[in-house]
């Protein structure tokens, strides 16, 4: 296998997504030196997101994220190619480093399922797939719990909410999901996956659709969460 690999780099070489180097192995699309540079955020920050986005409204019951989200930097990178350029395969393994990176914590959930935020259908078919799906699957395969993508249907083609005030991003989601079937989650604790976290307003609409239809609990996972002065108004970041 490996010299089959090795024919395959000489053929056809790969490179690293941020800083273009070649790359020694085919299971990863960065750089040893640029994943390096990714920050991961501490349990303080987390808490403090935590505090900030979801606490006040009692709909999310925790949340925890891996990496902070820098502009310019190699997880925007991986993220961008991750949703535009179909790498399928890094949305796996940002979300094994998730689910790796979180164990203890999703252990202590006692989670009966994830859900990846759904795209709205012409943008799904826009773009051809839904990020979120692979980043749950990575997250699926590293923490053994199933993915439900039948359970929430996104209704409301919102628009980007990369420019919209919090009051603006609010309206703009409300009503966006629609439950599918109600038994399904009645009394379950759910994974509400995504790639970047900003606000939160994504989730906590999606979140107060789930507990109106008789989930339990609702916990939320993402790769990244980008610093707080730069969560408002930032150009590369979205819910």
């Amino acid at each position: 296998m490996k010299i089959i690999l090795s024919i395959f780099d000489f053929i056809s070489p790969r490179f690293c997504v941020s800083c273009n180097a070649t790359l020694i192995t085919h299971k990863y699309f960065i750089c040893n030196e640029c994943y390096s540079k990714i920050s991961i955020l501490q349990d303080h920050e987390i808490k403090s997101e935590f505090n900030r986005k979801f606490k006040k409204d009692n709909l999310v019951d925790d949340y925890s994220s891996l990496f902070l989200f820098e502009e310019k930097g190699p997880l925007q990178d991986l993220i961008h190619n991750l949703k535009y350029k179909q790498k399928f395969k890094i949305g796996i393994l940002l979300g094994e480093k998730l689910g790796e990176g979180k164990k203890n914590i999703i252990t202590n959930w006692n989670v009966d399922f994830i859900i990846p935020i759904p795209l709205f259908h012409l943008k799904k078919i826009e773009r051809g797939y839904n990020q979120a799906m692979y980043i749950a699957k990575g997250l699926s395969k590293a923490s053994q719990i199933n993915v439900k993508t039948n359970i929430v249907k996104r209704v409301k083609n919102t628009l980007s909410q990369t420019k919209l005030s919090n009051d603006e991003r609010k309206g703009n989601m409300l009503r966006a999901f629609r439950v599918k079937n109600s038994k399904s989650i009645k009394g379950k604790n759910i994974i509400v996956i995504d790639d970047v976290i900003t606000t939160g307003t994504t989730v906590l609409e999606l979140a107060k659709i789930l507990k109106e239809n008789g989930a339990n609990k609702i916990f939320c996972l993402s790769i990244a969460t980008p610093p707080f002065l730069h969560s408002i108004g930032s150009s590369n970041t979205k819910n």
